[in-house]
């Protein structure tokens, strides 16, 4: 028994206004392409008409410019959850056109299962290739897929001509059973694969296949800038120094990193850092840079959510498909952020933050406190639960008008508890064993720009007492001033 091949528009016709949907696919990779474009066609012309039209998307994490952002152009958006990263789509945030919950990454499949979020009408997957029982090689990216297959009551296969077959066999899909009936997750190395490297779904949910055929459109990074030349070297300096100090084992520990330009550079600098022995990565996204680490055999294996590299990297990646794709597990996130697993394999986690304060809390989606930049995506899974737990960011932004440490953040994602390092290119703040104010004094004068220190330094002093001597008047001055005046080094403390 085939599957009907449909038109993204007639895929499209099924979906109605109030329509709760799931995706495949975790960052830009993997999720779908073409029905969507067809979907915010679909809302355009009912808001024409005078009538709504906004459905919920629920993915892995963040999508692409056909999903967030064509629905939000469309204004086409009710609930989204558990990532975001698309211009548009934060602005109707923002606006509260869109109902946006922030989640832990790792938690999405579950509360789905649960029911909390309600009833799943339609799963769109990716695949590049599919049998007529059902059975799905899906593409660059795993996110959610096991989960929405399982409870959707309808699903879209959009089969894309676009993604290199040589996909199949890397991934290892598993869903884990519901409490109270769970067991452990059984991954003991970064390399162990415990599911299947196909998606089985049910024939009769399907509706039909829309042939796609274009790539995950992933785009490079821009080249290292200075700063973040410096970070990434002050990161690798410090794992160098924990390995010689022997608060590393010899033979190194798994390491995740984030997403962006700041977590490239940490993994082009660990390329050059040959004190640190050959490691394997358990982390959900695997950008360009890894790609550069394999090549040069700085990277034995890595365990990941999602390919999201650029077409260039990809194209590169399955010419060498021999080398390469042996050495690469795609996981659900349910399992590439599992904090079982993490806490088991002694994950070192290295994530970006939007701003530091001086007792150590971290803000990695707030702008200004107010406004959401993308998401807690998964570094809460990962710093809450890692054998180390690394932050980093730059010392200030827009040319020194924001200093990236201050008195208090303006938003909270992780508390002091949950933070070892903070590193900026400035230097390095190992915080372990520190109390509030010892904290302070090395985040200040080891992290903090130079314009800004004296200001941090006549903040902390000016607190009386307490163990944190926070001094709640001022403690969002710099954020005020900014506010104010544009520039946080007008500051009055």
């Amino acid at each position: 028994m085939g599957f009907p091949i449909i038109t993204a528009e007639e895929a499209a016709s099924h979906i109605k206004n109030g329509a709760t949907i799931g995706l495949s696919g975790f960052t830009a990779s993997g999720a779908p392409k073409d029905t969507f474009d067809a979907v915010a066609a679909i809302a355009n012309a009912e808001h024409e008409a005078g009538r709504p039209y906004k459905v919920s998307i629920f993915t892995g994490a963040s999508t692409n410019m056909h999903v967030d952002g064509a629905l939000s152009l469309a204004n086409a958006i009710d609930r989204r959850a558990p990532y975001q990263n698309t211009p548009d789509l934060r602005k109707r945030i923002n606006s509260h056109d869109a109902h946006y919950f922030d989640l832990h990454l790792s938690e999405m499949a579950q509360k789905l299962r649960y029911g909390f979020y309600g009833p799943m009408d339609f799963a769109v997957i990716e695949a590049v290739d599919v049998t007529d029982d059902g059975r799905l090689v899906l593409g660059t990216g795993a996110g959610i897929s096991p989960t929405i297959a399982a409870i959707a009551d309808k699903i879209i296969i959009e089969l894309n001509s676009g993604i290199s077959r040589k996909l199949e066999g890397l991934h290892d899909l598993y869903l884990p059973a519901d409490p109270p009936h769970r067991l452990e997750i059984p991954i003991y190395r970064v390399n162990d694969r415990i599911g299947s490297p196909y998606l089985q779904v049910d024939p009769k949910k399907v509706i039909g296949i829309v042939p796609t055929n274009v790539t995950d459109g992933v785009k490079p990074f821009t080249a290292l800038d200075e700063t973040s030349a410096k970070i990434g070297a002050n990161v690798c300096d410090f794992l160098v120094s924990e390995l010689r100090a022997g608060r590393l084992p010899k033979e190194f520990l798994p390491l995740q990193s984030g997403v962006g330009n700041v977590a490239n550079a940490v993994l082009y600098g660990l390329a050059d850092a040959t004190e640190i022995p050959p490691f394997t990565m358990y982390t959900e996204v695997a950008q360009d840079a890894v790609l550069d680490l394999m090549e040069r055999d700085r990277c034995k294996f890595v365990s990941t959510c999602s390919l999201t590299m650029s077409d260039e990297a990809q194209a590169r990646l399955f010419a060498h498909d021999a080398d390469f794709c042996r050495r690469i597990c795609i996981r659900p996130s349910e399992l590439s952020n599992s904090p079982e697993v993490i806490r088991r394999l002694g994950v070192i986690a290295m994530n970006t933050a939007l701003e530091a304060d001086i007792f150590g809390a971290i803000n990695s989606t707030h702008v200004l406190g107010t406004k959401m930049m993308n998401g807690i995506g998964g570094s809460g899974d990962f710093t809450r639960n890692s054998y180390l737990s690394i932050f980093s960011c730059p010392s200030v932004s827009k040319g020194g008008l924001i200093s990236n440490i201050v008195p208090m953040v303006a938003h909270q994602d992780h508390s002091e508890h949950s933070v070892d390092v903070i590193i900026t290119d400035q230097g390095v703040a190992d915080l372990r064993g520190k109390d509030p104010v010892q904290r302070a004094e090395i985040i200040i004068e080891n992290c903090a720009h130079p314009d800004y220190k004296p200001l941090l330094r006549a903040y902390l002093a000016k607190g009386k007492g307490g163990q944190t001597p926070h001094v709640l008047p001022d403690a969002f001055a710099f954020h005020t001033a900014f506010n104010e005046t544009g520039d946080m080094r007008n500051a009055e403390l």
